[in-house]
């Protein structure tokens, strides 16, 4: 399975991207999107920000609390799904709404949110810069690792 992990600005502009695949089920970490599908995770992850902000206007609030920033998480399964294969529905990981995925999702953005608030509080961060921080980068690598 393979991810696409990016946090969005007030601005809508992409404060961190990355890309990983899974490190679970013998994968080895490495993303494995189409080429042809590639280029469109960032048109999905700013179609989806304005679905999200639709529904906030529609409703007068925020579904997952108040946030300017935003950290949204795309995954492609690793091998395109066909109605022969019943095997590829039934795993843990290719099932995207099972209680143990959304679980270890739910960690995942826990965990990197703390990172990414201690990296936001250096004094040599501006509001709405790109984070190009290897250290930051490597904690969410691990992160990736451990939880997807």
């Amino acid at each position: 399975m393979s991810y696409y992990f990016a946090i969005i600005g007030t601005q809508d502009n992409p404060l961190f991207e990355y890309e990983f695949g899974t490190a679970k089920q013998g994968g080895d970490g490495v993303a494995r999107f189409p080429e042809q599908a590639r280029h469109m995770n960032q048109f999905i992850v700013h179609s989806s920000l304005d679905i999200v902000e639709e529904v906030q206007w529609a409703q007068g609030q925020i579904p997952n609390g108040s946030s300017d920033v935003k950290f949204l998480l795309l995954h492609a399964p690793s091998q395109p799904s066909t109605a022969n294969t019943s095997r590829a529905s039934t795993s843990i990981a290719a099932n995207p709404t099972s209680p143990q995925t959304e679980e270890a999702i739910k960690q995942f953005f826990t965990e990197v949110y703390e990172n990414w608030v201690k990296t936001i509080m250096s004094p040599f961060y501006h509001v709405n810069m790109e984070v190009k921080s290897p250290v930051f980068r490597s904690r969410v690598a691990a992160l990736g690792k451990k939880y997807l």
